[in-house]
């Protein structure tokens, strides 16, 4: 599915960053991040193009393809690993801020994948993190913006808690946004985002 969707010649998601990853990174001093199901590798060009050393995956090579081509538009280079997510292992404490954008996979999944990452992440480290909430269902009926039709793979504020434990938490909301990034998020949206900093 994935790949069908990015081989197409448009750009699924729009070729510019998400505009909450965008404001919170652009302040920090760039280091190594990380971008977990990265897709067509907006954002990782966009962080590669501010500095930062660059590590992704996605399961789709289409998507490999098309972030490839946007780090070299902007003369950049990304590391981007083609695969499936219960198969990437990263080293501990080894990554400063890890992005966690549309990042949809069902509850029982992210029970074990998200901690596993947040391991690489170093004491210190942050987590920035803006994905569809439970409420986003509704929204796709009256407004056609895009998320899975399955609420067990949308987020709601205790899970994100859960997920990262004891993190410093300096905003952690939910609410309705515009979104306006290719064919696929375009249009009124319910969202939640996440911004922490990992215990030293």
């Amino acid at each position: 599915m994935w790949d069908e969707r990015y081989g197409s010649p448009e750009w699924a998601y729009g070729t510019a960053p998400n505009v909450y990853f965008r404001d919170k990174l652009s302040p920090m001093v760039p280091g190594k991040i990380l971008f977990p199901a990265e897709g067509e590798g907006r954002n990782a060009a966009f962080a590669a193009s501010r500095g930062w050393t660059v590590e992704a995956f996605d399961i789709s090579v289409e998507g490999k393809n098309k972030a490839d081509r946007l780090a070299a538009d902007i003369g950049r280079r990304i590391t981007y690993v083609v695969a499936d997510a219960a198969e990437v292992l990263y080293r501990p404490a080894s990554i400063d801020v890890i992005v966690f954008c549309y990042t949809h996979f069902p509850t029982a999944v992210r029970a074990t994948l998200f901690p596993k990452l947040a391991e690489a992440l170093r004491p210190g480290g942050y987590v920035i993190l803006e994905c569809f909430g439970k409420r986003q269902i509704a929204y796709q009926t009256s407004y056609g913006s895009g998320g899975p039709k399955d609420v067990d793979f949308l987020f709601d504020l205790e899970e994100i808690r859960n997920l990262f434990p004891n993190y410093e938490i300096v905003e952690l909301l939910e609410g309705e946004v515009a979104l306006a990034e290719g064919k696929y998020h375009q249009g009124q949206a319910w969202v939640c985002r996440f911004f922490a900093r990992k215990p030293l």
